[in-house]
């Protein structure tokens, strides 16, 4: 290695010293919920440790739910190609960790991940004795990869991933991030700007290999028809209205999307929006935005399906974990983050349930999936506000227009399966190698 990882370990270890006394009074005080303090300092109780066998040992890391999909993908291929293997899945999150227990076979190890702290890692390694290590997404941890490989560890990036909006921050430490990928065995990528990136950062390129995006595999997956029936009854739609979903807001969105829903109104009065905004905290403050507008409003969390049924034109969406689901009442659906220049999010969500997906120009964190849209004919870009409406009232009024780009959406999705299985062969093919 040369002295850019080296000055990296050092500064980083006496950060850990630094901090370390703090981060030990909150893991003291946590204890009594939960060990994920302790495990994010690479202690692991006996319980856990004793519960990992077979062999080869797979640790795949997944910051967090989207990532922790993609595992469950490519665990689906791995185990039955290597029956009696061993699987451990660590996440960063909390609910990455909790949809990782509630979707996984017990016989996988959830942990959380331990900080990037030579000493932590060190330890979290030799606890669990992987023979591969195989980081998902963008998850690129130097004394981890580097510590594995000096323990010969193989080390791979799977689903790998560089936005546009993140390479020059990832060129800024390109002396770093070179040091550390020339010790790693394979980059196994979504696309191949996202290969052109990493060569650029400082993988060797005959390491790399572009193989789709896997979290695209699960999605027909998400489809449950006895979830939609719920909602709808929650909801008190007929099916007779339209209804605007608004997915994974910001906030400087929002104040957009109520305009844009109330020039709806004036051609389709009984259309009722349902918005979502990315973080849920802000669904107080959402609220605060509608009923200055002279809206009645609705949070989710105050529906039940026997007592109180929506009976507002707007529901603010204040719960996790249903909103895939919504997208399968929706007439039309936009999805947030792509007005304003924060990357967007994951379009293919509304699109798998073959419904129209309205966005904006800032999709940078998905230009893989704007493109399986846009080529299929299943996806609308617009710039702004005033396009978001136009484009939103001329599906409404030709709904036979609107069920045919959602079904290119539908079929542009089904036919960009089998990613997963092709990142699982990377990890097999080094495993062997």
């Amino acid at each position: 290695m040369n002295i850019a990882f080296y000055t990296y370990r050092l500064l980083s270890t006496c950060l850990f010293f630094i901090f370390f006394p703090l981060y030990r009074v909150i893991a003291l005080v946590r204890k009594p919920v939960d060990d994920s303090m302790d495990q994010r300092l690479g202690k692991y109780r006996n319980g856990v440790v004793k519960r990992i066998s077979g062999s080869p040992r797979i640790w795949i890391h997944a910051a967090s739910v989207g990532e922790v999909s993609v595992a469950i993908s490519m665990i689906d291929v791995l185990v039955p190609a290597r029956p009696g293997c061993g699987i451990i899945v660590s996440t960063t999150t909390r609910h990455g960790h909790e949809f990782a227990v509630e979707n996984m076979d017990s016989a996988v190890i959830c942990i959380y991940a331990p900080l990037d702290f030579a000493a932590v890692v060190r330890r979290a390694l030799k606890t669990f004795k992987p023979d591969i290590l195989c980081c998902i997404e963008t998850e690129i941890w130097p004394n981890w990869l580097v510590g594995a490989a000096e323990s010969g560890i193989k080390t791979i990036l799977v689903n790998g991933r560089i936005s546009i909006r993140s390479i020059n921050s990832y060129m800024r430490f390109r002396w770093l991030f070179k040091s550390v990928f020339r010790k790693m065995d394979a980059f196994s990528m979504i696309s191949r700007k996202d290969a052109e990136r990493i060569r650029m950062i400082g993988a060797p390129e005959k390491k790399i290999e572009i193989n789709g995006n896997a979290k695209y595999d699960r999605l027909m997956e998400t489809l449950l028809p006895d979830r939609l029936a719920d909602i709808k009854t929650l909801l008190n739609l007929s099916g007779r209205e339209p209804v605007f979903v608004a997915g994974s807001t910001r906030r400087s969105e929002e104040e957009v999307i109520l305009d844009v829903y109330q020039k709806i109104c004036r051609d389709f009065p009984d259309t009722v929006l349902i918005i979502a905004p990315r973080h849920v905290k802000r669904a107080g403050h959402l609220v605060r935005l509608v009923t200055e507008r002279g809206l009645s409003c609705q949070l989710r969390t105050g529906l039940d399906p026997e007592n109180h049924v929506r009976s507002s034109p707007v529901v603010v969406m204040d719960t996790i974990g249903e909103l895939q689901t919504l997208y399968g009442v929706a007439s039309i659906v936009f999805i947030g983050g792509s007005l304003v220049p924060l990357g967007g999010h994951n379009i293919l969500e509304p699109a798998v349930w073959a419904k129209p997906v309205l966005y904006g120009p800032f999709m940078d964190d998905f230009l893989d999936a704007r493109d399986l849209l846009e080529q299929a004919g299943g996806g609308i870009q617009v710039k702004n506000g005033r396009d978001l409406a136009e484009s939103a009232l001329d599906l409404l009024l030709h709904p036979e227009k609107a069920a045919e780009i959602g079904r290119a959406a539908r079929e542009a999705v089904m036919a960009s399966k089998g990613a997963a299985e092709k990142h699982a062969g990377v990890i097999l093919r080094v495993l062997n190698s």
